[in-house]
């Protein structure tokens, strides 16, 4: 019994042995099938990131899972990721460990994680899935087709949370599944299998930018048929849910060498009309439990024919509805007379004769009714849109009859009578004489309320009417806050913007007595939690121009109000095109005194940009100082001044999120006229400080009167070209820079009059003649740096004592050689028989008069840069 024991024993520890080890002996075999599956049959970059087996995990059977699964396209779809799973698990018998890399691999179980699938055509009609290698041609006999690497006998399979895509940009169709779960557990009878599969996902489908899904949920138990040798595929005991709409499918797919014959059908398995309500996806209709309904709702469908490459099946499905209503229990009004006859047809099986028609569709909420019908054909090409449309709504009754859960309240009454026939490729070519439309649509007492809108908006009227090519705004009495706005004009491609992604055409002339710029901005101001919860999500809130806009506006209004600014009789055209607004020939009356306006503003870049001529003409110092940033910037000195002024502005930059110019950002240059001003020192330390060190001088009381400049900025710095102007005969040139932060580099030189000096040089000029005396003038440079407010005021006394003790010197020897010049004889004969001593003594004299030139010159200098002005009947007036 112990010898029994022990082989028993040893034999569970190589069982054990075998089951640990087994796994790591064969996952070389397993690795070489993989990539000689992928070497013999795929032309594509396959790769994983592990390979793994197990016999412990799915015990009897042998298991491999593989991590990180990808399969990446080459040419014409390189780098795009045709296939990815996270995890791939495989069951098996252990037998097939045994197997030989070229031999095939028989797989009962599979279950894949996380894959994420995109099946794209792209326009030429290349397929990214086409990535088998094609098998060389060659004259002998084909021999029997080799056994693939992997074969399939399922008793399970299952995917789990995995997105698939179909993308084809020739029919330009797009099927998007999310959230994708499914499986299935197959059993076989006789020569069939039977599949029992379960699917659970949220599907998006659109064609030719039409959504007819949108993350619509979809639910399939179906119990399916597989007669693999037959190649058909039947449905048996099945159930769809679309959202909640309940569907039930019979028929068959039977595939050929040729042909795929489809012979599908589908109903609803009741008439109720809430299967209506069901279509609708849940966010728009709420809770249905409660609801009353009356009236009937039916889908019914057949497909069936051969698709090839000609042709497709037939088809003929029909969604109908007959005097329905419906009432929800906490809202006052509900809908009545619902009416819907609709098919979807295809009696030829050629794709191109696929078209819809709208027989009736017609509703009512309490007195106002609402009908529609028309055909759209040719879905698939030049698709042809024939409607009609007539009825009256009050907006304040949708919410009062529907859950639409807005987040503003919409009242106001909206009629339409019109008729339209186009077809799309007539909308794409602009080709406006092949639309047809006619008929008139209105609005009235339309309010709208919004947090996105700072006042409430409302349209006391707005009148359209359709003709064949052009749509006409015949009038729009509109008012939000303090602003009214009159309008009128045409609309070119209506139907192009609303069916082409074209840009909405038009021209539009607008009138307003006031127009304040603030009643169509929202506020900027944020609660704590909404500046807390913005720190984690960076988004773009500058004001963007629309995209779709190419519109023409031509305005007049009497007063406009921006910011701290008004504006008065402001007219001229605002042109709208490419994100970009083009402002031409603009005119307005602002600060006592005229603008005129000229540039762009565009917001297609991320940071919104613009160029402008700005001409300001004739208009108030003081008023534009206290209101412009812009003047503050450019001309800091201006606060001192009172009196009018001129300007043209040529400037380009970036602009703020609120599109306001960022100075620092300014380009540009200026000319600038002051036509008559007068100084206040008191209102700026620089010249209040620069007039305290000039006595002969009242800077307050200067009136400057047609002085001209010429400035350029760049990079946040202006530089002011050097300049002359005369104040009570002294010439002052000044130049230099200064930038929008008030820091400040200017060189100014004054050429001062002699005689401004006062009875300091009397004595000197006395001297001199009085044309000799009006002609003489000191020049003195001050250099000004630091900032406008800190000023630091540097003068050269010395070089002025300096040219003004020269300049006298230089007059009284000029008038010294004069008179010798003048005695002649007298002269020469003193010098060559005259005595020593009168020699002596005329040496003496002019020895002394050029010292006391130079002391008399540094007395003056003293007095008048570094002296307290005297309040005496000496100092010029000026």
């Amino acid at each position: 019994m112990k010898k029994v024991l022990k082989i028993l024993g040893i034999l569970l520890l190589l069982f054990i042995i075998a089951i640990i080890a087994i796994p790591f002996l064969f996952k070389d075999t397993i690795q070489d099938k993989v990539r000689y599956l992928v070497n013999e049959h795929v032309n594509a970059k396959v790769d994983f990131a592990d390979l793994d087996i197990s016999l412990i995990r799915s015990f009897p059977h042998a298991s491999i899972v593989i991590d990180e699964f990808s399969i990446i396209n080459y040419a014409p779809f390189e780098g795009d990721t045709l296939a990815y799973s996270k995890k791939i698990a495989l069951d098996m018998s252990v037998n097939e460990l045994f197997k030989g890399a070229s031999e095939p691999i028989n797989v009962q179980k599979i279950k894949i994680d996380e894959a994420n699938i995109a099946i794209k055509t792209d326009a030429k009609g290349n397929s990214n899935v086409d990535i088998a290698k094609k098998s060389e041609e060659t004259s002998d006999p084909e021999p029997e087709e080799e056994s693939s690497a992997f074969t399939f006998d399922l008793d399970h399979y299952e995917i789990n949370d995995s997105k698939i895509l179909f993308k084809d940009d020739v029919s330009k169709t797009m099927l998007a599944m999310t959230g994708l779960n499914h499986s299935g557990d197959g059993s076989v009878s006789g020569d069939k299998i039977i599949l029992d599969t379960h699917t659970h996902t949220e599907a998006s489908f659109s064609l030719d930018s039409t959504k007819y899904l949108n993350k619509n949920k979809l639910q399939l138990d179906a119990l399916l048929e597989l007669d693999l040798k037959n190649q058909r595929y039947s449905f048996k005991e099945n159930k769809a849910l679309i959202n909640r709409l309940p569907l039930e499918f019979a028929g068959y797919v039977q595939l050929s060498e040729k042909f795929t014959d489809i012979d599908l059908s589908f109903k609803t398995p009741s008439s109720d009309f809430k299967n209506f309500l069901a279509v609708i996806p849940e966010a728009y209709v709420k809770n249905l439990d409660g609801i009353q309904t009356s009236g009937d709702f039916s889908i019914n469908g057949k497909i069936k024919g051969k698709s090839d490459d000609t042709y497709i099946p037939k088809m003929d499905i029909r969604i109908a509805s007959n005097n329905a209503s419906f009432k929800y229990p906490d809202l006052p009004k509900g809908v009545q007379q619902i009416n819907i006859d609709t098919q979807i047809m295809n009696e030829t099986g050629l794709v191109d004769d696929t078209y819809i028609k709208i027989g009736n569709l017609t509703f009512k909420i309490d007195q106002d009714s609402f009908a529609a019908k028309g055909s759209l054909r040719n879905l698939t090409k030049n698709m042809i849109v024939d409607m009609m449309l007539k009825g009256t709504l009050n907006l304040a009754n949708l919410n009062q009859a529907y859950p639409l859960q807005l987040e503003q309240k919409l009242n106001g009454i909206v009629k339409a009578d019109i008729q339209t026939h186009f077809d799309m490729q007539s909308l794409e070519k602009e080709q406006y004489q092949n639309i047809k439309s006619s008929g008139t649509a209105s609005i009235s007492k339309f309010t709208y309320a919004s947090p996105d809108t700072p006042n409430e908006i409302k349209i006391e009227t707005a009148n359209v009417s359709f003709n064949p090519q052009t749509i006409s705004l015949d009038n729009m009495q509109a008012t939000t806050g303090r602003s009214d706005l009159a309008a009128k004009g045409t609309i070119n491609n209506l139907m192009g913007f609303l069916f082409a992604k074209q840009d909405l055409k038009g021209n539009f002339d607008v009138n307003s007595n006031v127009f304040a710029v603030d009643d169509f901005m929202v506020s900027d101001q944020e609660t704590t939690e909404e500046v807390a919860s913005s720190k984690s999500t960076v988004e773009d809130e500058t004001m963007r121009i629309p995209s779709f806009l190419d519109a023409t506006l031509n305005f007049a209004t009497k007063k406009v109000y921006y910011d701290n600014l008004e504006l008065q009789n402001t007219k001229g055209t605002v042109k709208i095109k490419d994100e970009t607004a083009y402002l031409e020939n603009v005119t307005s009356t602002i600060f006592d005194g005229g603008m005129a306006l000229n540039g762009n503003v565009s917001t297609k870049a991320k940071v919104p940009t613009f160029d402008m001529a700005l001409d300001l003409s004739k208009i108030d110092i003081v008023k534009s100082f206290n209101n412009l940033e812009l003047i503050k910037g450019l001309a800091p000195i201006a606060r001192a001044l009172t009196g009018s002024l001129t300007t043209k502005i040529n400037l380009n930059g970036s602009l703020n999120e609120s599109l306001i110019p960022i100075l620092s950002s300014l380009k540009g240059k200026a000319l600038a006229e002051i036509l008559n001003a007068q100084v206040s020192t008191t209102k700026t330390p620089f010249l209040s400080n620069l007039d305290n060190q000039l006595n002969f001088i009242e800077i307050d009381q200067l009136n400057l009167k047609d002085i001209k400049t010429n400035l350029s900025f760049d990079d946040g710095k202006i530089n002011v070209k050097p300049f002359e102007f005369d104040v009570k005969g002294i010439k002052i040139t000044t130049g230099g820079s200064h930038s929008f932060e008030q820091k400040m580099d200017y060189n100014i030189k004054l050429d001062v009059p002699a005689k401004y000096l006062g009875s300091e040089v009397g004595s000197l000029i006395s001297q001199l003649n009085d044309k000799e005396a009006n002609a003489m003038t000191v020049g003195i440079p001050i250099g000004l740096t630091g900032n406008f407010k800190n000023p630091k005021i540097n003068m050269n006394p010395g070089q002025a004592v300096k040219q003004l003790s020269q300049q006298i010197l230089d007059r009284k020897k000029e008038k010294v050689k004069g008179e010798l010049i003048g005695k002649g004889q007298e002269a020469l004969t003193g010098l060559l028989g005259g005595s020593k001593k009168k020699t002596d003594s005329t040496k003496s004299n002019s020895t002394n008069t050029e010292e006391t030139l130079k002391n008399t010159a540094k007395n003056i200098l003293g007095g008048f840069l570094g002296k307290k002005k005297k309040k005496d009947t000496t100092k010029t007036k000026n």
